[in-house]
């Protein structure tokens, strides 16, 4: 069974988040909107890390539920047997969202330029952020507002590998590993201040014959 590797990750320094901005410059730091103006179609990882991340989904996803599919395209990678009533997406493209089929409604915004999220506070069950956490510039923001559209005890799950835009992501993720990756994103649930502990899988579905795929995830603290 894939996801056997778990283990906290909590961050070494409970205190002040060790970020800079320096971290979060990019190579091309102009308008977002501008580069994703015009759609992309294609998966941005291979088949087999697809059917890992989606077997990762099936295990920790309700079957019915209240989904927000953050930083989302037009494909969302959850399980084709899912009845959720509700899956939103927010992505940076309309024709890409509206490609999606498997959500029930969607919005265009930028979470670089605005990381208020356009919903009220305990809307969801569970936020996904599929490959895309290494775009974020604002991360500990939209952390925080994940936080707050979550109900008390919602999970967040975030999936990357080790594919990017090298010029959209930014500078920190790029000077790092995989294994820097999972602290990164371990220490953006920690930061916020809105997580219980974060765990890490590794769900690399063929070490050297695929993309490796890594899953950071908490919850939300229980009233």
């Amino acid at each position: 069974m894939r996801g056997v590797r778990v283990r906290a990750t909590v961050p070494a320094q409970p205190n002040d988040p060790p970020f800079e901005d320096a971290h979060f410059r990019r190579v091309d730091d102009s308008n977002d909107a501008n580069f994703y103006v015009e759609p992309r179609l294609v998966t941005h990882i291979d088949d087999a890390a697809i059917g890992a991340l989606r077997e990762h989904y099936s295990r920790f996803l309700p079957k019915q539920g209240r989904l927000l599919d953050l930083m989302s395209s037009w494909v969302s990678h959850y399980p084709d047997d899912l009845e959720s009533e509700r899956v939103a997406g927010l992505g940076m493209n309309a024709e890409e969202l509206a490609e999606n089929p498997q959500l029930t409604e969607w919005v265009v915004h930028d979470l670089n330029a605005d990381p208020v999220l356009p919903y009220g506070d305990g809307e969801f069950d569970v936020v996904t952020i599929a490959v895309s956490v290494q775009y974020l510039t604002r991360p500990l923001e939209v952390f925080r507002e994940i936080g707050r559209v979550l109900r008390p005890g919602g999970g967040c799950i975030v999936s990357f590998s080790n594919r990017c835009f090298p010029t959209k992501a930014v500078w920190l993720w790029q000077g790092m590993g995989d294994d820097g990756h999972v602290q990164m994103v371990g220490a953006y649930f920690h930061y916020s201040g809105a997580f219980d502990p974060p765990q890490w899988h590794d769900i690399s579905p063929a070490k050297g014959r695929s993309d490796p795929m890594y899953v950071v995830q908490s919850r939300t603290p229980s009233e």
